[in-house]
Parts: structure tokens; C-alpha cells; sequence
């Protein structure tokens, strides 16, 4: 499981999102919880004239001041939860990613907007310089305009997508041990569809029985998730619901996840290159930027090349 929780912050409100689901875990696991700012002191650089340059320790020292008077005042909000707040000179995706080498084990929590860049800590700036090069485990929340930031989030279930792939299934074991610990409901989801390739036009007809095909590949999921599911059994989860649909999959994942309130969805990716499916930049990077719930990332207990 996990040695800690680095939750990387910015200042923003957005950027708290991830802070409900931090306090539960944090607190459910009994484990220490790191707030991390960034001065990025080559950004504050572009804010003065050359004129100015001598004024540019102050400001770093003022910014560093302010910075740890915001953590300090986030950390009061934990209870019962060993916290520590540090301020890095630098910037923040090379600080977030250097915390994390130095322990795999640690979590890494982080808010996202998820669809436009307002602030720092969004996918497509350091959230996803983060997700595409560390190897620590992640957890993304998109945040919401209005969102409550001071509460606990409890969880009730795992929603795990399987592509049949060895990297998808790698997050099993530890999906096991994260529900048992929480005595939560896992589901196993299965997305299949018709690929066009299958479409073929002959004298106004499919070159072949499409329902026929559809049905084949539901079968299919059915009986892979059943064995899936008698897998999870093996590692003391009882709680597990086999869920296949035909569609897009990260659309799927995504209004799976809708449906059941309180879901964390959990899934596997490399991170350091698209590999299978669920590469960076597609099925992951999608589910991360759209899903209303929590998502965890885990990096895969298998070698994979590439």
C-alpha cells in the first residue's frame, strides 16, 4: 500500500479538489500526508526589469513566506493526520516528480480542471508532465466551480476498466488490497465494440452477420470478467459486480462511473509509453480530463516494454 500522500498545491481553489479524498485515505490508512508549494523563481523572473533584478530575492522570500502560511493553513484542516507542509524553489512538475523518486510507494494527489488552462496545476501543464513521467501512483480529481474543500470524501466502491490486456489486469492485486481495506464493492468493467473494419458492402449487404458478431463479443466479456471477478475472490474480495458494455471506452468508463456516486475509478498505465490500450493521451488521459469521479492511476506490477 502507501508510505504517504503528496498533495501539490497552488494556491487556487481548484487545486484543493483533491483534498476531501486525501483526508479520507490519509486517515482510513493511518499514513502522513506532505503539502507541497512551488516558487517557481525563473517565473518570477519575467515579473521584474532588468532594473529591478535586485528585488527579485525579496520577492522570492516574501512569496516563500506566503507560501508556507497557505499550506500551514490547509494542514489545520486535517485531523488526526500527521502533516507537513514544504516549499520548493523551483518549478513544480520537476518538484512534484523529484518527491516521488525518491519514494515509490508514495501517492500522489492532485486536482485537475481537466478542459482549460487557468492555472498550473491543469492537465496539459504540470498535471500531465506528472502523470506522463513519474512512476508513483496517482490520483487525479477534476475539479468543480463551488466544490466543497474542507470536508471528508468517503468511498464505496472500485470501478476498474479491463481491456483483456496483462497491463490492465496488473492493477488487480492492488485494487484487492485497497478494497479489503475499505470494504468496498469492486466492478469489473468490460468495454467492446464493432470496430468499422468489420463493416463490408456487397450487393446492399454486411459482409457479415453484425448481431451475430455483437453477440459473440458480449459473450466473450461475459465469461473474461467472470473470470476475472473469481480472481478477486481469490484475494478475499466477495463484493464484485461483472459489468460489459458495447461502446467507446472511455465514454463508458466515464458514465459507469456517473452512476454509481462515491466510485473511485482505477486504472493501469505505463506512463512512460503507450503501451496496449490505455496509453497516455488516449483511453487514461480521456477518463482523467472528463470523469466526475476520482481516478486513480496505478503503474503496472509486470515489465512492460516499449
Amino acid at each position: 500500500m502507501y508510505t504517504s500522500i503528496l498533495v501539490p498545491l497552488d494556491g487556487s481553489k481548484l487545486a484543493k479538489g483533491v483534498l476531501p479524498y486525501v483526508r479520507f485515505l490519509a486517515g482510513r490508512l493511518k499514513i502522513p500526508v506532505e503539502l507541497l508549494a512551488a516558487v517557481d523563481i525563473a517565473e518570477l523572473g519575467t515579473h521584474i526589469s532588468v532594473g529591478q533584478s535586485r528585488f527579485l530575492s525579496t520577492l522570492i522570500e516574501d512569496r516563500v513566506r506566503s507560501s508556507e502560511t497557505y499550506l500551514k493553513r490547509i494542514a489545520d484542516t486535517f485531523h488526526g493526520t500527521d502533516v507537513k507542509c514544504t516549499v520548493d524553489k523551483g518549478r513544480a512538475a520537476e518538484a512534484i516528480i523529484d518527491k516521488g523518486a525518491v519514494d515509490a510507494r508514495m501517492l500522489i494527489a492532485m486536482a485537475t480542471h481537466g478542459r482549460s488552462g487557468i492555472n498550473r496545476w491543469l492537465l496539459g501543464s504540470v498535471a500531465e508532465k506528472v502523470l506522463r513521467a513519474t512512476a508513483n501512483p496517482l490520483l487525479f480529481m477534476r475539479a468543480a466551480d463551488g466544490a466543497r474543500t474542507e470536508s471528508e470524501t468517503p468511498l464505496n466502491s472500485i470501478l476498474v476498466p479491463l481491456d483483456g490486456s496483462e497491463l490492465a489486469e496488473s492493477v488487480l492485486s492492488m485494487v484487492a488490497n485497497l478494497a479489503t481495506k475499505f470494504d468496498l464493492a469492486v466492478t469489473l468493467l468490460r468495454v467492446y465494440n464493432v470496430p468499422y473494419s468489420v463493416y463490408g458492402y456487397g450487393y446492399g449487404y454486411y459482409a457479415i452477420d453484425i448481431e451475430k458478431f455483437v453477440a459473440e463479443a458480449r459473450n466473450e466479456a461475459r465469461h473474461y470478467l467472470e473470470k476475472k471477478a473469481a480472481d478477486m475472490k481469490k484475494l478475499g474480495v466477495e463484493k464484485t459486480v461483472c459489468v460489459s458494455r458495447e461502446g467507446h471506452s472511455a465514454d463508458e468508463i466515464i458514465k459507469r462511473a456517473r452512476e454509481t456516486p462515491d466510485t473511485l475509478i482505477s486504472m493501469c498505465s505505463h506512463g512512460r509509453s503507450g503501451v496496449g490500450r490505455w496509453v497516455l493521451g488516449s483511453v487514461t488521459e480521456t477518463v482523467v480530463r472528463h470523469a466526475d469521479n476520482p481516478v486513480l492511476i496505478l503503474r503496472p506490477a509486470i515489465p512492460v516494454s516499449g
